[in-house]
């Protein structure tokens, strides 16, 4: 036999194998289905089950049952729980090498250009409420204020407060953009969604440049006190949106793109920014669905059927579902096992219906992490995973996807960002230990 040649005497053999395989890629169909924050804890009120348990999700059981089934850890150790480091993992990307902060990837997806030295925060619109014991973070939402009635909002802020340095930029219902030009980074600041009717003044930002952000702050609500959008909604019997709140800095990241590393070309499907600017980093379009919301009431199934329009046209497709986050945050059991059911119906069901128009597709199922209704924020906990291919068997026993059962088949993935390469590369990156 032939001695197999050196790379360096060969230079040539690893890009045609790289060819190779992405030609043997581009014959499968990929999709993750992401529901954002679906894992939870048993609850008394379930009898010990968890929302996912108490759930009736046939679509998603069956991918379990189908394919490859366990737990994921998608919060690398001494990161914070957040959608943005829980969907860099899924999509693929090491929070340790590629994370700098939640925001730059909003500022991506909404085409806001950041220089090297310049930091994007996260600008909530929320509602603070005096009590006998100080201000407390009343909704981190504001009621869940509309686009167009904070697009009013975030307009005059901008006009009012911005300036050479400070920049604000209209995102989607509550979630918004500050960019501080040449700004500070190393503050310490804390996510509204934390400190649902808790005290606010503890977890103002604080450390260099802090003083900025205070005072930032502090001059929205004087604007926001007489705001005409805010005298509407109070009309209406709506929250009114009294403050801004900033959090989640960072500067812009550097990610290789998917089609850099495996050849494909994909989409993604989401109603919140820093999924589209994930799916920017990584070189994926943008699909836009109408009727998508970020809460309940948005348009699953139009996701779905964009998403399998898309398929037939690119290798990949990402979707992503905000509703059983949101009322998880909420802490609101019935809107949780709604959305989870929701999701199960419209969105994994139509997929699985169809998808037998491809002789080749492979599934990844997961949640970013679990948002717990009892504490009503995340946590950094393990999540169910299930990755399906067409034509595979169903395994001994039947599964729900759920945590107790993804617990007991003894399958774990320590970095859910190899899951990426499960679901192109056909790697394993699970370990078994005793369940």
């Amino acid at each position: 036999m032939a001695p197999v040649a050196a790379a360096d005497e060969n230079p040539g053999r690893d890009e045609r194998f790289k060819k190779d395989l992405w030609r043997s890629i581009a014959q499968v169909k990929y999709v993750v289905l992401q529901g954002d924050g679906m894992a939870d804890y048993p609850l008394d009120s379930l009898n010990g089950k968890t929302p996912l348990e108490a759930a009736a999700t046939p679509h998603m059981d069956w991918l379990a049952s189908h394919g490859v089934f366990g737990l994921a850890h998608t919060i690398p150790d001494g990161f914070p729980p957040g959608s943005d480091v829980g969907n860099m993992s899924i999509m693929g990307y090491d929070p340790r090498l590629y994370h700098t902060g939640r925001s730059p990837l909003e500022a991506a997806s909404m085409g806001v250009a950041l220089g090297p030295h310049d930091i994007a925060f996260r600008c909530n619109l929320v509602t603070l409420k005096q009590t006998g014991n100080g201000v407390i973070m009343e909704d981190f939402t504001a009621g869940h204020i509309a686009s167009e009635e904070a697009a009013e909002i975030i307009s005059d802020l901008n006009r009012e407060l911005g300036g050479k340095d400070i920049e604000f930029h209209a995102g989607v219902s509550y979630r918004h953009l500050m960019v501080w030009r040449g700004g500070k980074e190393q503050m310490n600041t804390t996510p509204p969604h934390d400190i649902t009717d808790k005290p606010a003044e503890p977890h103002l930002p604080e450390g260099e440049g802090a003083e900025l952000l205070r005072n930032l702050m502090e001059r929205s609500q004087k604007i926001l006190a007489r705001h005409p959008v805010n005298r509407k909604r109070e009309e209406r019997g709506q929250r009114r949106a009294t403050s801004i709140w900033l959090w989640g800095q960072g500067r812009a990241p550097r990610l290789p793109s998917l089609t850099e590393r495996y050849g494909i070309k994909g989409g993604v499907i989401s109603a919140v920014d820093i999924i589209h600017g994930l799916g920017v980093y990584a070189g994926l379009e943008r699909v836009h669905v109408p009727g998508v919301t970020g809460f309940l009431d948005t348009n699953y199934k139009g996701k779905a059927e964009y998403g399998l329009r898309t398929l037939e046209e690119k290798d990949f497709i990402f979707i992503h579902v905000e509703a059983p986050d949101e009322a998880g945050h909420m802490g609101d059991l019935e809107k949780k096992i709604k959305a989870i059911e929701d999701f199960d119906e419209k969105i994994v069901g139509t997929l699985l219906n169809r998808m037998d128009r491809w002789p080749d597709w492979k599934i990844l199922l997961i949640p970013d992490h679990p948002t717990p209704i009892a504490l009503k924020t995340h946590t950094p906990d393990p999540v169910p995973f299930a990755l399906c291919s067409s034509g595979a068997p169903e395994k001994k026993g039947q599964f729900g996807f759920n945590e107790k059962d993804a617990r007991k088949t003894g399958i774990v993935v320590f970095q859910a960002h190899t899951l990426m390469d499960a679901l192109i590369g056909g790697a394993a990156p699970w370990t078994e230990t005793l369940p």
